[in-house]
């Protein structure tokens, strides 16, 4: 017993590009470089890093490349991780008025964009996915949200466990996430970080491994 090791846990991650009022996305950053930064530090035994996407910050715009990567993580890690391995996709977002890191329980049915997304959308209350039902809709990660959250702040890490990722492009990209995920065995996570002006480039690197150093270990 315990001596098959943990099994594989493979993890996608994405980020945005700039968007109105953010016109360098720290998500870009720490997306583009994680790979690298976690070979430097040593990636978790059992963890695959898989891929590392910028999604333009679109609703609408940015669902099409976002269910090709989700479909294409199905199949592409069958040689390497059929030993029970799990799948995670894990996306990054800034909230440019935060000052601490936020874990994203639950996105809600609900696009209600405060400022016209880049490709000039600009939704008022309306279903993200009309097939689920009305704006009230709700869905949660699988993920323990809190054991993940306090792990962390153990960790030395100023971060919060939130309910509520906003109504624009996140939640968006966020609620078509766990659908899929649910809808295919998977799992997905949100995570808002604030601007480097609020917590600086290589502490926000810093928690980003430790975020998948986490994840490895999740059960």
């Amino acid at each position: 017993m315990g001596s098959e090791g943990p099994p594989t846990v493979t993890v996608h991650v994405t980020g945005f590009k700039k968007f109105h009022g953010v016109s360098e996305n720290p998500t870009e950053t720490i997306v583009t470089t994680l790979k690298e930064y976690m070979k430097k530090k040593g990636i978790p035994k059992g963890m695959i890093i898989g891929s590392c996407s910028i999604l333009d910050t679109a609703g609408q715009g940015a669902v099409g490349p976002l269910y090709q990567m989700l479909q294409s993580s199905l199949g592409r890690n069958d040689s390497e991780s059929s030993n029970s391995g799990r799948v995670i996709w894990v996306h990054f977002g800034v909230n440019s008025g935060a000052t601490r890191f936020a874990i994203e329980n639950q996105a809600v049915n609900e696009a209600t964009f405060r400022c016209p997304d880049e490709m000039g959308w600009k939704p008022q209350k309306v279903a993200i996915v009309p097939a689920d039902g009305g704006i009230s809709r709700k869905r949660e990660t699988s993920l323990p949200v809190q054991e993940i959250t306090k792990t962390l702040a153990k960790m030395g890490f100023d971060v919060m466990a939130s309910d509520d990722a906003g109504r624009f492009v996140c939640n968006y990209v966020y609620y078509h996430s766990l659908r899929f995920a649910e809808q295919n065995g998977i799992a997905s996570l949100f995570v808002h970080v604030p601007l480097f002006s609020a917590i600086n480039e290589e502490t926000q690197m810093q928690f980003a491994a430790s975020l998948l150093e986490v994840l490895a270990s999740v059960n």
